[in-house]
C-alpha cells in the first residue's frame, strides 16, 4: 500500500496516508453517482456488519482461541442527535491494522471475496455473505463528512485500531486500547443528512432493507429485526403464525393471507420465494392501481421493493419475497442486470403461481370461487395479455351459467364436459346482470334445445373470449352472433314452423327494403322463439356487449348498419304484418310496424340510439289501434 512516509515516535500516534489514486476517483463516483437513494448507506453498513458476523460464526467453529469468545453475535446501531453521528457496530471478525489498510485503503477490498476464496466448495455454500464488491463501505461518505472505524481482530492478543477519513484523499490510522472485538463504523453526519440521527428513521430503513439479516439488529437498544426470513425454512417448518406475521410485514396488511405458495428452486437460478394472495383486492375497491407487492432480496437484504421485473403485471396482486444469492446486480446492488435471467425468472414464477391457483381450484372449488370473485379480473387481464400462458389461465376463468340456477360460477372445463354430443361450440351471452340476460331475447332458444350458455357479466369478458377464440378445440361463440348453427325447436316448444309461408322470403326482402341501411340483412331465424325478431351480430368478433361499450365510449366505429335482424317467421305479429301486406292494407302503416319491430329488437339488445323516434312511433301505432 503506497502512501506518504510518516515518521512515528509513538505507535499510538495517528499515521496519515493517502488513498491510491484510483481510490480517490472511485470514492467520488460512490459519493455522487453510484447510489440513487442516500439511505442505502445504512443498508450497506449493516450488510458489511452481517458479513463480519457470519465470518466470525464460521471461525468460531474451527478456531480454538478467539478474542471475546462469549460476545453475542449482533449488530448495534446508535443514532446520536447530540453528537450528530450514526454508529453501526458489530461483534464480528474485526480487522488488524494491515486489514484496515488493505480493506479500507484500497477500493473493492472488503475482504469478502478473499474470504470466500479460502473456503472449500462445501463451506462456500453455507456462508451467508452479502457483500460482493467492497464499495458499500464508502457509501457512508454520502451522508458523512467524516467516517471513523474502530476495530479489533478476533485473533488472540490482537490490538485495536482507529481508522478515519473525510473522504478527500487521505485517511489516518492509529492504535487504541479498549476496543472490543469487531468493528464500529461512526459516520459524522453532514448538515443535510441529519435525518439519519433520528432513531425512528433509522429503524424504518433497517426494517425496509435489512429486516431479515440473520443476526439481531438493535437501534438505540431496541431490537428491530424481529421477523425471520421464513422463506428459507422448509415449508413444513413454517407455522401459520409465522406466515401471518411475515405476510402482514411484507404486505403492510392486518389481514391473514388467502393463499400461500412456498418455492425453492435451482433453475433458472437458485432462489427461494414465499408468495401470498391477499384476502382483499384494494384495486377492486377503487383506491388505486396496485403496485407489484413482491420484494426482491439477495441473501436476505432488500435489493428492490415492489419489483416489477420479476412478476407479470397482471399478477400485481401477489405479495411476498423472492431471495437469491445469484442475482446479477450492478456494483451498487441497486440495479438489476441481465434481462434474460429475469425474464426466465418471471416466466417461471408466473407458471408456478398459475399452477398453484389451478391446484387450489381443484382442491376446494368453493374457496376458489371466493378468490375468483375478488381477483378474477386479474386472471382475465392475464388471459388477454399473456399469450404464452393463455390456455392455462383460461382454465382458471369462471362464469355464471344457465346450467347453474344458484349462480355458482363454472369453468370452461366443466362446460365442455356437459356439452351435447352434437355441439361444436361453447356459447356465451353478455349482459349487465344475470337477470338482464335471462329476460333478454336470446337465451330461451338455447334453453329449449338443452344447450348451456355462459353469462358474461364483466365488460372485459368479451375481450377475453375474443382473445381466446377457442378452448380445448371448441370455438367460443357469442349466442347473439349471426350464423349460429342450431337445430330447430319443435313448434310445440314455440319454435318456428319447419316450413315458412311460401312467400316469406319475399316478405323478408321487403322488410330489408323498409329498414334500408339500418341493417346489414334480414333473415329467417331459428333462435327467435318468443320474440317477433332479434338483433344478431355478423361474424366479425364484435358482440352486442362490445357494441354497447364502444357506443358508451363514443367509439361506435361505424357499427350502426352491420346488424342482422333475425325474424321469427312463425310469430303471430310477423304473420299478421305479412297477411296485411299481401292484402290492400295501408303500406305506410305496415312499414311503421316493421320499424317498430326493429327498434324493439335493438332496445332489447341495448343498442337503441334514437328513443325519441321510437316513442313517437309507439304513440302512432297505439292511436291507430285504439281509434279503428
Amino acid at each position: 500500500m503506497s502512501g506518504s512516509d510518516t515518521i512515528r515516535t509513538d505507535s499510538r500516534q495517528p499515521e496519515t496516508k493517502k488513498f491510491k489514486a484510483e481510490v480517490a476517483q472511485v470514492l467520488n463516483i460512490v459519493i455522487h453517482s453510484l447510489y440513487t437513494h442516500r439511505e442505502i448507506f445504512i443498508r450497506e453498513l449493516v450488510s458489511n456488519a452481517s458479513d463480519a458476523l457470519e465470518k466470525m460464526r464460521r471461525e468460531a467453529l474451527v478456531a480454538r482461541d478467539i478474542a471475546d469468545r462469549d460476545a453475542p453475535l449482533e449488530i448495534r446501531i446508535t443514532a446520536d442527535k447530540d453528537a450528530h453521528t450514526l454508529t453501526v457496530a458489530d461483534t464480528g471478525i474485526g480487522m488488524t491494522r494491515e486489514e484496515l489498510e488493505s480493506n479500507l485503503g484500497t477500493i473493492a477490498r472488503s475482504g469478502t471475496r478473499e474470504f470466500l476464496e479460502r473456503l472449500d466448495d462445501s463451506a462456500k455454500q453455507g456462508a451467508e455473505l452479502i457483500g460482493k464488491f467492497g464499495v458499500g463501505f464508502y457509501s457512508a461518505f454520502m451522508a458523512g463528512d467524516m467516517v471513523t472505524v474502530r476495530s479489533r481482530s478476533f485473533r488472540p492478543n490482537a490490538k485495536g485500531y482507529v481508522w478515519s477519513s473525510c473522504g478527500a484523499g487521505e485517511y489516518s490510522i492509529a492504535e487504541e486500547n479498549d476496543i472490543p472485538r469487531g468493528a464500529a463504523v461512526t459516520v459524522s453526519l453532514r448538515g443535510d443528512a441529519r435525518e439519519f440521527e433520528n432513531p425512528e428513521e433509522v429503524k424504518r430503513i433497517v426494517r425496509k432493507y435489512s429486516n431479515f439479516v440473520p443476526f439481531p439488529i438493535f437501534v438505540n437498544g431496541e431490537r428491530v429485526n424481529t421477523i425471520q426470513a421464513v422463506w428459507e425454512k422448509s415449508p413444513s417448518e413454517v407455522t401459520d403464525e409465522e406466515h401471518r406475521e411475515f405476510f402482514k410485514f411484507i404486505a403492510n396488511s392486518d389481514e391473514d393471507p388467502f393463499y400461500r405458495l412456498h418455492i425453492s428452486s435451482d433453475a433458472p437460478m437458485q432462489f427461494s420465494a414465499l408468495l401470498y394472495v391477499p384476502a382483499t383486492n384494494l384495486e377492486y375497491m377503487g383506491f388505486f392501481r396496485m403496485k407489484p407487492m413482491v420484494n426482491l432480496y439477495s441473501r436476505k437484504v432488500l435489493i428492490v421493493q415492489h419489483a416489477e421485473e420479476i412478476m407479470p403485471e397482471y399478477l400485481r396482486f401477489i405479495a411476498g419475497a423472492v431471495d437469491s444469492a445469484d442475482l446479477p446486480l450492478n456494483i451498487s446492488r441497486e440495479t438489476l442486470q441481465d434481462n434474460l435471467v429475469f425474464r426466465k425468472l418471471r416466466k417461471f414464477l408466473a407458471k408456478r403461481i398459475i399452477r398453484h391457483l389451478s391446484d387450489e381450484a381443484k382442491k376446494d372449488s368453493g374457496r376458489y370461487a371466493t378468490f375468483w370473485n375478488t381477483f378474477g379480473t386479474f386472471i382475465m387481464e392475464g388471459t388477454v395479455s399473456d399469450p404464452e400462458n393463455r390456455s392455462d389461465l383460461a382454465a382458471l376463468l369462471r362464469f355464471q351459467s344457465s346450467a347453474e340456477t344458484s349462480g355458482t360460477p363454472v369453468s370452461l372445463d366443466s362446460y365442455v364436459v356437459r356439452m351435447r354430443e352434437d355441439q361444436k361450440s361453447v356459447f356465451y351471452l353478455s349482459g349487465r346482470s344475470r337477470e338482464d340476460i335471462e329476460r333478454g331475447p336470446y337465451i330461451s332458444s338455447f334453453r329449449k334445445r338443452g344447450i348451456e350458455v355462459l353469462y358474461l357479466l364483466d365488460p372485459i369478458d368479451d375481450f377475453v373470449m375474443t382473445s381466446l377464440g377457442e378452448y380445448n378445440g371448441k370455438k367460443l361463440v357469442s349466442a347473439d352472433s349471426a350464423g349460429v348453427d342450431l337445430p330447430p325447436v319443435p313448434e310445440s316448444e314455440g319454435g318456428a314452423p319447419e316450413k315458412a309461408p311460401a312467400d316469406m322470403e319475399g316478405f323478408l326482402v321487403w322488410m330489408k327494403e323498409v329498414l334500408g341501411d339500418s341493417v346489414k340483412d334480414v333473415i329467417a331465424s331459428k333462435r327467435a322463439i318468443d320474440r317477433p325478431a332479434i338483433i344478431v351480430n355478423p361474424d366479425d368478433g364484435v358482440t352486442t356487449s362490445m357494441r354497447r361499450i364502444l357506443k358508451a365510449s363514443g367509439r361506435d366505429m361505424n357499427l350502426h348498419g352491420d346488424k342482422v335482424l333475425e325474424v321469427n317467421t312463425g310469430h303471430p305479429l310477423i304473420l299478421s304484418i305479412k297477411r296485411l301486406r299481401d292484402g290492400d292494407f295501408e303500406k305506410g302503416f305496415l312499414q311503421t310496424c316493421v320499424r317498430q319491430v326493429f327498434d324493439n329488437a335493438q332496445a332489447e339488445a341495448g343498442l337503441l340510439d334514437d328513443t325519441g323516434s321510437m316513442v313517437d312511433r309507439i304513440y302512432e301505432i297505439m292511436t291507430r289501434a285504439l281509434t279503428q
